[in-house]
């Protein structure tokens, strides 16, 4: 075996589907699978004995699932990578998976095209999605930001407030300033104290907040 060789595991408890995906692997020079495992404690045995450098893993497995067998195989491998090839492109799935540990999320349905590619990529360090499981991820990130900024613009004083949508609409410093019968400095650290609780880096990201709030006009 060529030392460039990446060495995989395959682990689903179906065994036609581990056949199909040997099938589909063989004959590829830099690719060499190593094992083959019919349980989430098998592979996770297997990752000991014959330290692997991708675990294929499906979620769905007796005795151990998947996410669990991923869990344990960072744990105690963490130059193993694992990929997850499920048939669940559910949320929950999808960043349970990625919190345990996995490189990569693809859906059988879709994986056999993709699968030795995404195999090369998480073995150089890569993080492989599948289209509908990057939309979840994407999603979830987008729900939790707006939640952490809705928490957060409550916790805004009334005078951060004032400044956030004059802001939004353009003002400078000065002409907020000149509204509000207070110091340029003062409103730049209303400004900067309402950016730093909102989590927000420049005037474009003020403007899109305050539209999403619908505190001004788009």
């Amino acid at each position: 075996m060529s030392e460039s060789e990446i060495r995989v595991i395959l682990a689903d408890d179906h065994t036609i589907l581990r056949d199909g995906l040997c099938a589909l692997l063989a004959g590829l020079a830099d690719i060499q699978v190593v094992g083959q495992a019919a349980d989430g404690l098998e592979v996770v045995q297997l990752v000991r004995e014959l330290q692997p450098d991708v675990v294929v893993m499906d979620i769905a497995m007796p005795h151990l699932n998947g996410l669990e067998a991923t869990r344990r195989i960072r744990s105690e491998c963490p130059r193993c990578q694992v990929l997850i090839l499920s048939q669940y492109e559910d949320a929950g799935c999808v960043l349970e998976a990625l919190e345990a540990g996995a490189s990569g999320y693809l859906l059988k349905r879709a994986a056999g095209a993709e699968l030795a590619d995404s195999i090369r990529a998480i073995r150089q360090g890569g993080v492989v999605l599948h289209p509908a499981a990057a939309r979840v991820v994407v999603d979830a990130y987008l729900q939790g930001q707006e939640a952490r900024q809705r928490d957060a613009y409550e916790q805004l004083t009334e005078r951060e407030r004032e400044v956030l949508i004059l802001v939004a609409e353009g003002y400078t410093n000065q002409q907020i300033a000149d509204m509000l019968h207070v110091s340029p400095k003062t409103v730049d650290r209303h400004r900067t104290s309402l950016m730093t609780k909102l989590d927000l880096h420049d005037r474009t990201e003020v403007v899109r907040f305050a539209i999403r709030r619908k505190l001004i006009e788009p």
